[in-house]
């Protein structure tokens, strides 16, 4: 089970953290640098694509770190967890490439069932290796 939950590392939850917050403002960043060079012509998608790491990330790593005692998600919960902020992210970055341009394409619907798929699946896969820790280990 270690692969869905292993024992709280708080410098591991830190890194999370810092990395997570990295990747937001490289997102504000590029979002801001992309709107200037697009014309006056805008996006919400573009501007506020950053959010997606800072709160599915760091905030929700931050909580993590405060409210769990003994626990955390273990290598492949993370890896499916940071993969689903990773698609919704550059999904929001794409649909406003796509709106700076005034198109539209069909299939942007798959970013978003895909990635929240992933964090659906992340999230059931902690809450099933804390209860089999709970209830095995307790």
């Amino acid at each position: 089970m270690f692969l869905l939950v292993t024992s709280k590392n708080p410098k591991t939850l830190e890194r999370w953290e810092f990395l997570y917050l990295v990747t937001s403002l490289f997102f504000l960043i590029f979002g801001a640098v992309y709107e200037h060079f697009s014309h006056e012509v805008y996006s919400n998608y573009m501007i506020y694509a950053f959010v997606i790491p800072l709160v599915g990330g760091t905030f929700l790593s931050f909580l993590l770190d405060l409210l769990s005692q003994k626990t955390m998600p273990g290598r492949i919960t993370f890896f499916l967890y940071s993969a689903g902020i990773i698609v919704l992210t550059v999904g929001c970055i794409f649909q406003g490439v796509l709106d700076i341009y005034g198109t539209t394409n069909r299939l942007m619907i798959i970013y978003w069932l895909v990635g929240i798929s992933l964090l659906i699946i992340s999230t059931i896969a902690y809450i099933i290796g804390v209860l089999y820790i709970h209830n095995n280990y307790s």
